[in-house]
């Protein structure tokens, strides 16, 4: 029998947390929210019969794209075709509120953008002032150490911070005997500058051959490579 010590990424649940409210607390937060909303929509919402703890802020939505390293963008660059039980939860809601839902968003892994799999994409649409209503979730969950292996690429700093950890790694294992009869402090310093900058010449190299950037810089980009 398997046991799984770490179990995967909800991005829904990831998300509510990024909202920062709980289903006690954030009951007048989110009908406040509803109210300001029926100001100024895009679809044509019966507001008093929304999930109200499936509407999320974009400040929300960037949070998360940028800590798990995803894209949100219009569905027209979504590569998948969309389940049936999320053209089935679009015919609900379009029953439920009388209205016809347009200008999808989908909240996914860069890759689903250009290729085909399945790994935890969420559809939404948009209710105005920045505020989008989460439609339906699916696919798998992402892998619980996604945050941590995407912590790197959300700045400069934690990059080089990264690879001087890798390269104090490196360097542990690296036998300094292979290079001088007589180690001390500053062999040891000397290698690990030498592999620091290796690895971070390699890094910088393949960023820019790739057209790689950094969380912030992607998460509502269009474009494979910026």
């Amino acid at each position: 029998m398997k046991v799984r010590l770490l179990q995967r990424t909800n991005i829904e649940d990831a998300l509510s947390k990024a909202r920062g409210l709980s289903e006690k607390d954030s009951l007048d937060q989110i009908n406040q929210i509803v109210k300001d909303l029926g100001i100024k929509r895009l679809n044509n919402f019966d507001l008093d019969l929304l999930n109200k703890q499936k509407i999320f802020h974009l400040n929300h939505i960037k949070k998360i794209c940028i800590d798990y390293r995803l894209r949100f963008l219009d569905i027209k660059y979504f590569k998948n075709d969309l389940p049936e039980e999320a053209i089935k939860e679009i015919d609900r809601i379009e029953n439920l509120h009388d209205t016809k839902l347009g200008e999808y968003k989908v909240m996914a892994p860069s890759i689903l953008f250009r290729l085909k799999k399945t790994d935890d994409p969420l559809l939404f649409v948009p209710l105005g002032n920045d505020y989008f209503y989460l439609v339906h979730k699916w696919g798998n969950d992402l892998s619980p150490m996604r945050k941590l292996f995407m912590w790197p690429f959300k700045n400069i700093w934690n990059l080089l911070i990264s690879i001087f950890i890798f390269s104090l790694v490196v360097t542990e294992l690296t036998p300094i005997a292979f290079f001088t009869r007589t180690p001390d402090i500053s062999t040891y310093w000397m290698l690990l500058f030498f592999i620091f900058k290796a690895i971070a010449s390699v890094v910088i190299y393949f960023g820019f051959a790739l057209g790689k950037n950094f969380n912030p810089a992607i998460w509502n980009n269009r474009y494979n490579k910026t």
